[in-house]
């Protein structure tokens, strides 16, 4: 431990805790779809117009639903997920 902060290890990568790549980021996506942008530049401004276009309730649900599921990954010691 260094400076009272304990490091712990990563856990492993799951969609389940991460609903923006499961809520918000295809509905950017969808709405970026088949566009052609000239330039690097005018497709990142593309995409933070779209991000800035989502409602605030839709960040609001995609966070509620994140917290849920991390709190359910920790009451359950990691086993939240299902073994295959």
């Amino acid at each position: 431990m260094e400076g009272n902060v304990e490091l712990l290890d990563h856990p492993p990568y799951s969609p389940d805790l991460s609903p923006n790549d499961l809520v918000t980021f295809p509905k950017i996506k969808n709405r970026l779809r088949g566009q052609r942008f000239p330039s690097p530049e005018e497709a990142v401004n593309a995409f933070k117009n779209a991000v800035l276009d989502l409602p605030a309730n839709e960040w609001n649900k995609c966070f509620e639903n994140w917290f849920e599921c991390m709190q359910m990954c920790i009451d359950l010691r990691g086993e939240y997920f299902e073994k295959q």
